[in-house]
């Protein structure tokens, strides 16, 4: 009885690890965003998001939206590989066969604006 109740307790608090930062983060975001003067989202030049091309600082690009992803980069599951293109369009390997489709859900949350034409 007592080793079920921590594995619950256990379960519930990795989930809250897990779970509240993804939760602050989307309120962070839309805070910013309701108070913003600006009608629609900002875009950048393909040469501002070149710029951001580290691992402390990585933009890509997906079908001609801006995607902050430097907080996903230490995550990501396929360790280095969302560095290849960190700074350019990551289009072709974002659809690539080894993603789940849980990454089209998560990557809104990464959304800063879209690729000025």
């Amino acid at each position: 009885m007592e080793l079920m109740l921590v594995t619950l307790i256990m379960g519930l608090l990795m989930g809250l690890f897990i779970i509240l930062p993804r939760l602050l983060k989307s309120d962070d975001t839309q805070k910013v965003q309701s108070n913003s003067t600006n009608k629609g989202p900002k875009a950048y030049s393909k040469a501002e998001v070149s710029l951001h091309n580290k691992r402390t600082d990585c933009w890509i690009i997906i079908k001609e939206k801006v995607y902050d992803v430097t907080s996903y980069v230490e995550e990501h599951p396929g360790g280095d590989a969302i560095l290849a293109h960190a700074g350019d369009d990551s289009t072709d390997g974002f659809y690539g066969p080894q993603h789940a489709t849980r990454v089209f859900d998560m990557i809104d949350d990464f959304y800063v604006g879209d690729l000025d034409q």
